[in-house]
C-alpha cells in the first residue's frame, strides 16, 4: 500500500472573545487546574517514576501559589533512561515512518481538540502568558509542528538519486541515528518543549527529554498526549531535575547520538566544549542543534510608517513580557522622526494592563522566576545608574505577589551601551536616536553591536532602503522581516533560527531540521553482475 501525506494548513488561532464558546471552555480548564493540585512523576520507559525528591510548579503572577509537585531524578533514574532509550531504539527505527507518523498526526488532533483548552490553561497558570500567546504557542504552532513535520520529512525520503544505469538499482536509506537524542527544552514556549523531543522521534530516533524546571507542568501533559496518541513506552523519557546532574550523565554516554537544546548561550556552549571533550568515546559523532540567544533589532528608516514602528516595538518588546528570544530588545530610529514615535509609543504603552492571566484583559503578565526578575530588574538598575542612559518610560519592578515588571524604555547616548548589546530576556527596550543621514552609517554598527544573529526587522518606505538593509544586515538575522515586528515565526512560513552566537540555525519548523536527525545509506543492486574481470581495453 503507498502512502502519502497531505500538505498541512496552519491551525486557525482562536480569538476567545468574549461570550465565546471557547472562551468559556478555557475559563473552565483554568479553574479545574487551579483546583486540582497534582503529582507529576518522571516518565521512563512508559512508567510513572515517584522519586520523592520534588520541587514545586508555582504560577509566576502569584507565586504563593503551587500548581503541582514534581518529582526529579536522580543518577539512578537518569542512568536507567539511558539504557531504556538504547534498547528500545531498534524497534522503534524499524516502525515504518507513516506508522510513526500517524502517531503525531493523531497528537495534533488531539491538542486541537480534546486537550486544546487544557494545554493552553496549563501553559497560562506555570508560564504567566496571556490567552492569545498560549493560543498560537500551546496549540497552534505545536499542532502545525506535528502536522507539517511528518510532510516535510516524507519529502526528505522522496529525494533519491536522480540515476540507474541499466542493470543497475540505486536508492537512499533514511536511518536514524546510531544512538539516542538528548531534548532539552526551554520555560518560554510549549510548542518548543514539545517539538525538540518530538522531531528526532519522527525520524526514528529514541528521545531523552530534560524539561525546563520552570515548564514541567506543561510538558507533563504534552506527554499524556503523546501517550495517548499511541507513542510507544521507552520512545521518549521524560526526566525532570537538575541541569548538570542530568547533562552529565547524559553527555557521557557513548550512545549519544545527537542533541537538541533550546536555551542561553552560555548553557550551550558549556554543553559543545564537554561533548567535544567526549568526542573519544562516543560510537558517531554527535549531531548538535542549538537555537539559543538573541538581541534582535529593529532599523527604523525615516521614511517608515510610524504608527506601524509604534505596533512593531510594542508588541515586539513586551508580550510575553520580552521572554522571547526573538523579542525586540534595541531599536535605532532617526532624530527626525523619534518624537513623533515616542508620543505615539508613549500614549499607547500607557493603555498596557499588566496582571494575572485569568484577567483577560491584561497584555502582560508575570517574570518566570526570581532569578529572571533579579536578573532583569539588575540592568534596569544599571541603566538608571548610568550616565550614559536614561529610563524614559516603566522601570519599577515588584515582586510582592509575583514576578512583574513594567514595560520599560531606556534610551542612551552610546550605541555600544550594555542593554544594546547584552540579552536581557525581559520587557526592556533600549533607543538609540542616530542622525537621519547616518542610516547607511547605523546599520553596519547595528550589525557589529551584538555577538547574536537571531532575528531583526526593517522600517521603510523607501525601497533604496530597504535594499541597503537587505544587504548590508545579511548576516545579522536568521529571521529577517521587512515593516514587521521580529516575532511570532509561523512553521511553514518562517522557518526559525539564527547564526553566529544565536545557534546553529538548522530551522525549527522544516526539513532542515529534520535532515539532521538522519543518517543516509546508499544502496546499490546490480541486477546482473560482471563475471569477467577484464574490460573492453584489454582486448
Amino acid at each position: 500500500m503507498f502512502l502519502t501525506i497531505s500538505a498541512p494548513k496552519n491551525e486557525p488561532v482562536f480569538k476567545y472573545s468574549p461570550g465565546s464558546n471557547e472562551r468559556l471552555l478555557l475559563q473552565q480548564a483554568l479553574k479545574d487546574l487551579s483546583n486540582d493540585r497534582i503529582e507529576i512523576p518522571a516518565i521512563i520507559g512508559g512508567k510513572e517514576v515517584f522519586t520523592g525528591k520534588t520541587k514545586d510548579c508555582i504560577e509566576p503572577h502569584n507565586h504563593k501559589s503551587v500548581l503541582a509537585r514534581y518529582h526529579t531524578v536522580r543518577e539512578k533514574e537518569i542512568s536507567q533512561a539511558v539504557d531504556i532509550a538504547v534498547r528500545v531504539r531498534h524497534e522503534w527505527e524499524e516502525m515504518t515512518f507513516y506508522q510513526r507518523s500517524a502517531i503525531f498526526l493523531k497528537a495534533a488532533e488531539l491538542l486541537s481538540t480534546k486537550y486544546r483548552y487544557l494545554l493552553n490553561a496549563a501553559t497560562m497558570l506555570g508560564q504567566s502568558k496571556n490567552v492569545h500567546q498560549s493560543e498560537i504557542d500551546a496549540a497552534c504552532e505545536l499542532i502545525d509542528f506535528w502536522r507539517f513535520n511528518p510532510y516535510y520529512a516524507q519529502k526528505i525520503y522522496e529525494q533519491q538519486p536522480l540515476i540507474s544505469p541499466k542493470g543497475d538499482w540505486n536508492f537512499t536509506d533514511y536511518r536514524a541515528l546510531e544512538g539516542f537524542v538528548f531534548a532539552i527544552t526551554p520555560f518560554n514556549f510549549t510548542s518548543i518543549a514539545g517539538n525538540l523531543p518530538t522531531a528526532p522521534v519522527l525520524m526514528g530516533n529514541t528521545v531523552i527529554w530534560k524539561p525546563s524546571g520552570t515548564a514541567v507542568y506543561s510538558a507533563h501533559f504534552i506527554m499524556q498526549i503523546l501517550q495517548e496518541a499511541g507513542l510507544p513506552d521507552g520512545v521518549i523519557n521524560l526526566i525532570p531535575g537538575s541541569g548538570s546532574e542530568i547533562g552529565n550523565i547524559v553527555i557521557d554516554s557513548p550512545h549519544l547520538s545527537g542533541i537538541h537544546f533550546t536555551g542561553s548561550t552560555q548553557v550551550f556552549k558549556q554543553i559543545w566544549k564537554q561533548t567535544a571533550n567526549n568526542i573519544h568515546q562516543y560510537k558517531s559523532y554527535p549531531r548538535i542543534v542549538g537555537e539559543t540567544g538573541g538581541k534582535d533589532f529593529i532599523v527604523a528608516h525615516v521614511s517608515a510608517n510610524i504608527k506601524a514602528l509604534v505596533v512593531a516595538c510594542l508588541r515586539g518588546a513586551y508580550e510575553y513580557q520580552g521572554q522571547k528570544c526573538s523579542a525586540v530588545s534595541r531599536l535605532y530610529i532617526p532624530d527626525t522622526i523619534y518624537d513623533k514615535w515616542f508620543e505615539q509609543f508613549s500614549d499607547m504603552l500607557a493603555t498596557v494592563k499588566i496582571g494575572h492571566v485569568k484577567d483577560f484583559s491584561n497584555f502582560m503578565n508575570a517574570i518566570i522566576d526570581k532569578k529572571s526578575f533579579d536578573k532583569i530588574k539588575s540592568y534596569i538598575d544599571y541603566a538608571r545608574e548610568s550616565s550614559e542612559a536614561e529610563i524614559i518610560l516603566g522601570g519599577t519592578c515588584d515582586d510582592s505577589e509575583g514576578y512583574f515588571i513594567e514595560p520599560t524604555v531606556i534610551r542612551t547616548s552610546n550605541p555600544y551601551f550594555k542593554t544594546m548589546q547584552e540579552e536581557i530576556f525581559g520587557p526592556v527596550l533600549t533607543v538609540y536616536v542616530y542622525p537621519e543621514q547616518e542610516y547607511q552609517e547605523i546599520m553596519k554598527l547595528c550589525d557589529n553591536t551584538s555577538p547574536y544573529a537571531l532575528t531583526g526587522s526593517i522600517f521603510a518606505r523607501d525601497r533604496k532602503a530597504i535594499c541597503m538593509a537587505y544587504t548590508i544586515l545579511r548576516h545579522s538575522a536568521g529571521n529577517f522581516y521587512i515593516n514587521d515586528k521580529p516575532t511570532g515565526a509561523v512553521v511553514g512560513q518562517q522557518p526559525f533560527g539564527g547564526a553566529r552566537s544565536s545557534g546553529t540555525n538548522d530551522k525549527a519548523g522544516s526539513a532542515m531540521n529534520l535532515q539532521r536527525w538522519i543518517s543516509a545509506r546508499s544502496i546499490k543492486e546490480c541486477f546482473v553482475p560482471a563475471e569477467d574481470y577484464r574490460y573492453p581495453f584489454m582486448d
